[in-house]
């Protein structure tokens, strides 16, 4: 019993033992979480942002002060020393460099002559941060006196004596359009740039690895004055030799090497190989493209350009929906075959089906040939119906295109067949003709243009029979001329003249689609799509001659939303039998601009003064 009862005390001794160490590691457990609990909500709550313990004070001309302020090493400190001591070595250190510091950052903005002093000046507050002082006073600024750009002799082919007329050439456009004239500024990273920038232009114009190979300012001090001084080794005029083509699966060597529209021996300027890129993403045969050339001096006669193509899918279908105050809401349906039949053939085909226009319209083309022409044919099958008639027309056409980079030309023959109805009678016209299309544009931006002229002109000549058998030939002639022009802050103008005329015999009309009407969104804004023209019967049908004009004014609305354009506008002109017969009528009116990447969206208020009332001109459309 006596050892039962010990070893009972004993257990119930050793039960509490465990109970007070559990207890005891409960209570500890509690205390680590309590602790982890403060430590998150520590690391959760914002830490203060650190106080500076220096401050530096600048006091210099507003054309000194930004350098000073971005590399001057007491600035640099108090940036980045914020909330952490700095020593009194390390700041008289700095206190001590500075005024050198100064001199040295001075200079590269042409002040050669400053006066520096620095100092220590007294905390705003007890404890409160260093401060120190800078005050500059910079001297007189150095302008450039003179610049003088030689050229070292080019190498290159012997048998090629024009190469050093060419770079002479191009230096000679170097020195005109070299940046830092006689009487501006000096600043060394304008001198750096001007460098740089005239050096790319020199391998802009194909010599590839032109170089410095000696510059010098030469600064006069007691003058202000500097004389720049620079000698360009053009090395040689690099000329094209094989066209190495990478990345092509569908279509062939020889369609981009058509594209290219250089012959081998072809001085390789930077415009050439743009141009040669540029005619490469637009062909639409590729999604991509990029065009270099191996620098390689010594293969300069023969340079290596390399071709590198992503190439875009064969088929594509492109559906869309819009809406226009010309025609009304519409659906569109498009296909595009990039290699018809396995061929070097492209076709497209587009429908639209809308309230007043139901159309089809499809081409086959050739791809790109010698001399960037191309072989096409087409159709046209269209219902157009305004207020006062519909018309029907077909089309059938074929000729040669050629896209080049600033001009484009179309040469064709055509057959065309019109059936105008009205509410009293029915005309029917049909015509054979020989036509010649030709623009040519030279604007900052073939999409959202702002500075630029663009012209097109057509001229046909044919034969022409009417339902009820007059017969005769005619000649049709048309231009159009739109100009781009920016006018002082953030203003930009715009201004259009189209007019043309069908020379034939009297009485003889012409088929409706080759006649000419007015009025519309890209027409006289404030009237009715192709409600302007020679009445009969009091309804407005299609004449031998129209002139229209156009002036226009826009801006953008604020500085935040560039894309968001507001415009002012006047409109003129009509369409008549003859061009003395034409009267001319006047809208005016306000709009709006959206400069989407894919061109403008326009929403136009508009007055037709002639029919005294408003008209909303609108454009816009979704393709997916």
């Amino acid at each position: 019993m006596a050892v039962f009862g010990a070893a009972l005390a004993l257990g119930m001794a050793g039960c509490a033992a465990l109970t007070e160490m559990v207890t005891g590691v409960a209570g500890g457990v509690q205390q680590v979480a309590g602790g982890v609990q403060q430590v998150a909500q520590g690391a959760l709550a914002p830490a203060p942002s650190p106080l500076p313990v220096l401050e530096v004070e600048i006091v210099a001309p507003p054309t000194l002060r930004p350098v000073l302020e971005r590399y001057l090493d007491l600035v640099r400190l108090s940036r980045l020393a914020r909330g952490e001591s700095v020593s009194d070595n390390e700041l008289d250190r700095l206190l001590e460099v500075a005024p050198t510091q100064v001199r040295d950052l001075a200079q590269t903005e042409g002040y050669f002559e400053p006066v520096a002093r620095v100092a220590r000046v007294a905390p705003e507050k007890p404890g409160g941060a260093t401060r120190v002082k800078v005050e500059v006073e910079p001297g007189r600024r150095v302008v450039v006196e003179r610049v003088d750009i030689e050229l070292r002799s080019p190498t290159g082919d012997p048998a090629r004596p024009a190469d050093a007329a060419l770079a002479s050439q191009a230096v000679d456009s170097l020195r005109l359009s070299w940046p830092l004239k006689p009487g501006s500024a000096f600043r060394n990273e304008t001198w750096v740039d001007a460098k740089a920038a005239t050096l790319a232009r020199l391998r802009g114009a194909g010599y590839l690895a032109a170089a410095w190979s000696a510059t010098a300012a030469d600064v006069d001090v007691a003058r202000a004055q500097v004389r720049l001084r620079l000698i360009a080794d053009p090395g040689p005029l690099f000329r094209s030799g094989e066209i190495d083509v990478e990345g092509l699966q569908l279509h062939d060597r020889s369609t981009v090497e058509h594209l290219a529209n250089f012959a081998a021996g072809a001085p390789l300027t930077e415009t050439v190989l743009l141009d040669f890129q540029d005619r490469l993403q637009k062909s639409g045969l590729f999604e991509r493209a990029t065009v270099s050339v191996d620098a390689d001096p010594m293969l300069a006669q023969a340079a290596r350009v390399r071709v590198r193509v992503e190439e875009s899918s064969r088929q594509q279908v492109v559906l869309g929906v819009g809406i226009s105050a010309n025609t009304g809401p519409r659906a569109t349906f498009e296909h595009v075959d990039r290699r018809l039949f396995g061929a070097a053939l492209s076709s497209h085909n587009r429908f639209e089906l809308g309230r007043s226009r139901q159309a089809w319209d499809g081409d086959l083309s050739t791809h790109a040939g010698p001399g960037l022409y191309r072989w096409i044919a087409g159709g046209t099958l269209e219902r157009l119906e305004s207020s006062v008639d519909v018309v029907q027309t077909q089309r059938l056409r074929a000729g040669r295109a050629q896209d080049a980079p600033r001009i484009e030309r179309l040469y064709f023959v055509e057959a065309d067949r019109s059936t105008r109805r009205t509410s009293a009678t029915s005309d029917v016209g049909v015509a054979y003709s020989l036509n010649y299309h030709w623009s040519w544009r030279d604007v900052d931006n073939p999409v959202l243009p702002t500075r630029g002229l663009t012209v097109a002109l057509q001229a046909g000549a044919g034969t022409a029979r009417e339902n009820g058998g007059a017969s005769g030939g005619f000649t049709r002639l048309w231009a159009r001329v739109t100009g781009y022009h920016p006018l002082g802050d953030r203003w930009y103008a715009q201004a259009r003249f189209e007019a043309g005329s069908i020379v034939t015999r009297e009485g003889l009309n012409l088929p409706d689609a080759l006649r000419f009407r007015a009025g519309g969104d890209d027409s006289v804004r404030g009237y009715a799509y192709r409600s302007l023209g020679p009445l009969t019967s009091g309804v407005a049908g299609s004449g031998d001659a129209v002139f229209t004009s156009s002036i226009e004014l826009a801006r953008p609305l604020s500085a935040d939303l560039p894309q968001f354009w507001g415009a002012v506008f006047v409109d003129a002109g009509n369409a008549a039998d003859a061009l003395a017969d034409i009267r001319t009528v006047w809208g005016s009116g306000v709009g709006l601009r959206w400069r989407s990447p894919v061109g403008p969206l326009r929403l136009d208020w508009a007055y037709g003064e002639e029919v005294k009332r408003s008209r909303l001109h609108f454009s816009v459309g979704i393709v997916f």
